[in-house]
């Protein structure tokens, strides 16, 4: 087999996250080193094995690994193919250091639900212009994680959301205020005077919604009636808030079922 190592790595523009690391190795092993972030780690093929604070350890692909700062790690593949990783690293605000020492006592986390999320947010990263989506998501799973990590925690069940209609609807006021220019999931935790985690749990559970998708489909409504008024999809993306073209073509094709110019030449 040829040895592989295929890399890629972004800073996102979402408060506590530090770097996105993609990376497929087949043969390439970590040497003992440490980070300033957390790592939080997912595994998509293959498995990985690792060392930390002088015990072995595995990520099998249905796991979520956590991998605190300044303690010295390694890594390897664990299967002759390799094994191909998605990382986050994130920063003190999500996890401050009273969590280190349970991290190291276990890191790697069996929780489904937790997997499901850390993928669905590196799809969110992917895109430019998702941020309100991913740091909405980044609060659940930073929520989730705390769960785990708390001392004399013996279980975790997933927190059924009490309606907080207040939170929820002074927060939609903002989103509508804030449409085209948008706004930070932190900013409008601070001026709501909220948890971002517990924002965006009331606001779910008020409206049936997440605040993201609230968003988006605001926006969409406007591009539809934008293009149906003759104006080229290009200015809509501007003119509605979206980051580019390519960003308003797959949110409105998601949310419409057509691309925006298709949809205008309906007209």
């Amino acid at each position: 087999m040829v040895a592989q190592r295929a890399v890629s790595a972004w800073r996102p523009r979402v408060p506590g996250v530090v770097e996105v690391f993609h990376a497929h190795f087949t043969e390439y092993a970590y040497p003992m080193h440490v980070h300033d972030a957390w790592t939080l780690l997912i595994v998509d093929d293959g498995a990985v094995r690792y060392d930390l604070d002088r015990h072995e350890h595995g990520t099998p692909h249905d796991t979520v690994t956590l991998l605190p700062p300044h303690v010295p790690h390694n890594g390897s593949p664990a299967t002759p193919h390799g094994f191909r990783k998605r990382v986050i690293y994130l920063d003190a605000t999500q996890l401050d250091e009273s969590f280190i020492g349970p991290a190291v006592d276990g890191p790697d986390l069996a929780d489904p639900v937790l997997r499901t999320r850390v993928g669905q947010l590196h799809s969110a990263l992917r895109h430019p212009g998702d941020e309100l989506e991913a740091a909405s998501r980044l609060a659940l799973i930073g929520e989730r994680l705390r769960g785990h990590l708390r001392p004399r925690l013996t279980g975790l069940t997933e927190e059924r959301p009490s309606p907080d209609h207040g939170v929820a609807h002074t927060l939609r006021e903002l989103l509508d205020a804030r449409l085209v220019p948008g706004i930070a999931l932190d900013e409008a935790a601070r001026l709501v005077h909220a948890h971002p985690a517990h924002l965006v749990r009331a606001f779910s559970a008020a409206f049936g919604i997440a605040p993201h998708q609230y968003v988006n489909s605001r926006r969409v409504d406007r591009a539809r009636r934008l293009l149906l008024d003759g104006r080229p999809p290009s200015e809509v993306a501007t003119a509605t808030g979206f980051y580019d073209q390519s960003h308003l073509t797959r949110h409105f094709k998601r949310l419409v079922g057509v691309t925006p110019g298709r949809y205008a030449r309906t007209a």
